[in-house]
This record gives structure tokens, sequence and C-alpha cells, in this order.
């Protein structure tokens, strides 16, 4: 007695599970979850090597942190790739191809002999035009995906409840066809010859619903904790393993794909200036187009400032002050969190920091009623009165004489040093960032909050256009320019 139901990635059998060993729901089991496939699978021979069982292993390169769509950094090691151990509930999958998107050019897709016609400006400009096009096309089928392939099965299979669902898909159903919408508007404009002369009009009348984002990205924060928590159940990481091992997933784990959304939103920007360029300054089209590209970039600016505040608010929420006394008016009125990550003591204990626009906060991450909070382990430190020096490597010692005596030379490296001034004495914290490239991350930062307190003083307007900036080192800012990185050594 069992019966079966589909959806477009997956097959699930329903039937009961004597035998089966999984904690599964009553009548449904994980463990039946397969990919539709007409092809014989052949059985995995037994293994006769233990080498056989070590992968080969590749040094992942140092990946710079950053989301355009953000002001403030996490410094965090989850911002990397995920190597994650395996679990001992967890089932061995045999490797899947990787269904990899082909790239399409516009010279490509339609008719060659119509590029005789063409300057090569013009193919450029019609190039960028299909780039625009194709982007949306793609952006649908992986909405779509994220819909078809994660949510609904979890539902389905309950392994989540629909309000967490909620929680972490956010809006992404309403996304759904409002790109739909600019997708068949860019073809109905589209000629028969696959050519197009005129988008800028349709960007004018399309970019006001971009406004839709503005509760997407604001949810993001909430959302990928929440999804990070609830790995943490092995139905759930074992479905989300599945899916990552499958071959529509293209090796993007389900956090990747509920971020295209706001990679796409900044990318349009850049699809709008290339289009721009290639466009004559007698054409018809250049006005709409600067229209259009004025639009998004407030768009953008917007949706980013309220992106930044809603992720303020989340970390102030799970800020835990163990006297009254920590409070401080400096973190309630915070609006801005230019960075946060974790660092370690000179002791090697691990801190999670926090660098408000005018107060830099020590905290313990620790864990309540099932929820990350953070736990203040310091007194807050204002801005105003910190002070930074870089430290060299092998310049700080460890805490203790024998574990210092002793120690391994790469555990004194990446340290500096704040200081600030209270009652009267001076007080100093030594923090490891993870690398090289994070610790000079975390410099530019307290910089950063510098200048952008002394220019409240002096200018507000500049101000305000300094905290717009993110404090990643990859964003093309002209404040954040690590080349030219000048530090403000501790005065003693």
């Amino acid at each position: 007695g069992s019966f079966h139901f589909e959806f477009k990635y997956w097959r699930f059998s329903l039937k009961p599970q004597a035998s089966c060993r999984c904690v599964c729901s009553p009548g449904v089991c994980v463990c039946d979850l397969q990919e539709p496939s007409s092809k014989r699978v052949k059985p995995l021979s037994r293994v006769t090597s233990l080498a056989s069982l070590i992968p080969p292993v590749k040094a992942a390169p140092l990946k710079r942190i950053g989301q355009t769509l953000q002001r403030s950094i996490s410094f965090r090691s989850d911002c990397r790739p995920e190597n994650t151990a395996p679990r001992p509930w967890g089932r061995q999958i045999a490797p899947s191809i990787t269904k990899r998107r082909d790239s399409k050019l516009w010279s490509e897709t339609f008719d060659l002999g119509l590029g005789h016609m063409l300057s090569s400006e013009e193919i450029k400009r019609q190039e960028a035009i299909f780039e625009l096009s194709q982007g949306e096309q793609d952006l649908i089928e992986d909405l779509t995906l994220a819909k078809k392939a994660y949510r609904d099965p979890m539902l389905k299979l309950s392994i989540m409840s629909e309000h967490e669902l909620n929680q972490i898909f956010g809006t992404l159903d309403s996304l759904i066809p409002l790109h739909e919408d600019l997708l068949s508007r860019l073809r109905e404009a589209r000629k028969q010859d696959g050519s197009t002369d005129h988008v800028g009009h349709i960007l004018v009348d399309w970019l006001p619903c971009l406004e839709t984002y503005n509760g997407y990205c604001s949810n993001q924060v909430a959302a990928k904790a929440l999804l990070d928590h609830k790995k943490q159940d092995h139905r759930v990481h074992d479905f989300l393993q599945r899916c990552l091992e499958s071959p529509f997933s293209r090796k993007l784990d389900l956090w990747s794909f509920l971020d295209i959304p706001r990679s796409r939103l900044v990318k349009y920007p850049l699809l709008l200036r290339e289009i721009l360029k290639y466009t004559p300054n007698e054409h018809p089209d250049r006005q709409h187009l600067h229209q259009a590209m004025n639009m998004i970039q407030s768009i953008v600016a917007d949706i980013n400032t309220q992106t930044g505040e809603s992720e303020c608010r989340y970390y102030k929420e799970r800020l835990l002050y163990l006297e009254s006394g920590q409070r401080d008016l400096l973190i309630d009125s915070s609006r801005i969190l230019s960075c946060h990550g974790e660092l370690k003591n000179n002791r090697g204990v691990k801190l999670h920091v926090f660098l408000f626009q005018d107060v830099l906060v020590v905290t313990r991450a620790i864990t309540q009623n099932e929820q990350l909070c953070y736990q203040l382990h310091q007194q807050p430190i204002p801005v105003r009165d910190l002070e930074w020096e870089d430290l060299q490597d092998g310049e700080i010692r460890l805490g203790g004489s024998i574990r210092g005596a002793f120690s391994n030379s790469e555990r004194t490296k990446n340290f500096f040093r704040v200081a600030f001034r209270s009652g009267g004495q001076l007080q100093m914290h030594c923090f490891q960032a993870r690398d090289a490239f994070n610790k000079q991350q975390w410099l530019n930062c307290i910089r950063q909050a510098k200048e952008a307190l002394g220019s409240t003083e002096s200018d507000p307007q500049t101000a305000a256009r300094c905290s717009d900036c993110s404090a990643d080192a990859s964003a093309e800012c002209p404040q954040m320019d690590l080349t030219d990185l000048t530090l403000t050594p501790v005065k003693t």
C-alpha cells in the first residue's frame, strides 16, 4: 500500500517505513527522495582502499567579503563557502553531474546575417540589451526553482513549518510576476530579426515596481539567521544536502538562491550603464535611459538605507546586558552598523565585535531560548574616544607566560589594538583577526567611523554620504582605498 506524487524536481514515495531507521514523519520518509531519472544507476563498488575515501584537498582562495546592497559587513567565517563536516545521521550521496547554465550572446542567438548591416557599437548595444533580457529569464527560473524545489517540498514533508518557511523565503513569491512582466515587455519590444530599438521607456515605466524589494531585502538578516539555526535539525540538513548534490542546484545552496534577487537588484545600474554606453547621443532612447539610470540609483540607495537600518535593529535587539550600567544611549541611537564579526583576544577567547556608527561593542555569542544572542563582554567604547594601532606579527604576546613562550608563531599574527581613556586611565584591547585582509578591513572600518564622526560635527551632509558607503574593501568607494590606508598610532 503505497502511492507516489511528483514535483518538477523531486519524486516522493509515501509508504509505511517498517525497516527505515531514520527519523521521518509518519508515513513519509525523506530517505525516499529521488531525482527523476530514466538512467540505470550503477551500484557503488566496494571500497578496497582507505585512500580512495579521502577526496583531494583544494586550497580555497581568499575571498573578499561584501554585499553592495548592505551598509555593514559581517566578518564572520560563514560568509565563506561552507565545508560542512558529514553529519552522523546524513546518508552518503553519490556525486552527480552539475548542470551549468550556458551563457548566451545576442549574436549567437539570432541571425548572424543581420550583423553585417550593423556597426560594432550597435552590436554591443544589442548584446547589452539581450543580457538584460536573458538575466530576467535566468532570475525567474532561479526564483521558481527555489519555490518548487525547496519551499514546496519542505512544506509538504513537514520538514519546516509554514511560518518558518515564510520567514526564510519572505516575499519571494511576489518577485516572480514582477520580473515576468519586465521580461514580457522586453520580448514584445524585440523585432523579428532579434534587434531592439528602444528599452528606456520600458524601464522608466517598470522600475518603480522594485520598491517591492524593500521588504524582501530588509528581511534577509533575520531569514539567514533562522535558516542557519534550522540547519541544526538533521531533517533540514539532510534535505538541503540532497538538493546541493542534485544537478538542478548547480552546486548552489539554498541561501545562494535566496540572495539572487539582491544580487540582481544591484546589477541593474551596471546593465543600464552598459546599454547607455553604446547608445549614440542622437538616439531617441538615450533620454529615457538617463532617466532610468537616475531612478534605479535612487531606488537602490533607498533600499540600501532601509536594509542597513533593519540589520542594525536586528542586532541591537539581540544584545544582552549583564547590568544596567552597560546600557549606552549611543547604542540605542545608532541606525548604522558599520561592521561586525568574530575576533579573538590575546587569550584566545572568541568575541563578537560590533562597530556601530558611534560606539564599539564587544560581546560574546551565546544561545538563549534557542536563539543566538550577544552578551556584552566589556563596557561599550565611544568611537570619538577610540584610538587604534596595527600590531606587527609576533609583537603581541599571548596570555600566560608558559603559553606565550611555547605558542605557535601563527597564533601571534593579525593582531591590532584599540585603546580609549576612561576615568583618566588608558585602557586597551588586543584583537586577532582571521587573516591579514580581515584585519585591514577592521582597521579601515574604524578609520571610516572616525572620519564620519568628525564630518558630522563639521558637515552633516558629508557624513551622510560617507555612511552610505559600504565598509567592504571590495566596494568602489573613494573613502575605502586600502592601498592608501594610514593608521593612527595609540598615544600612550
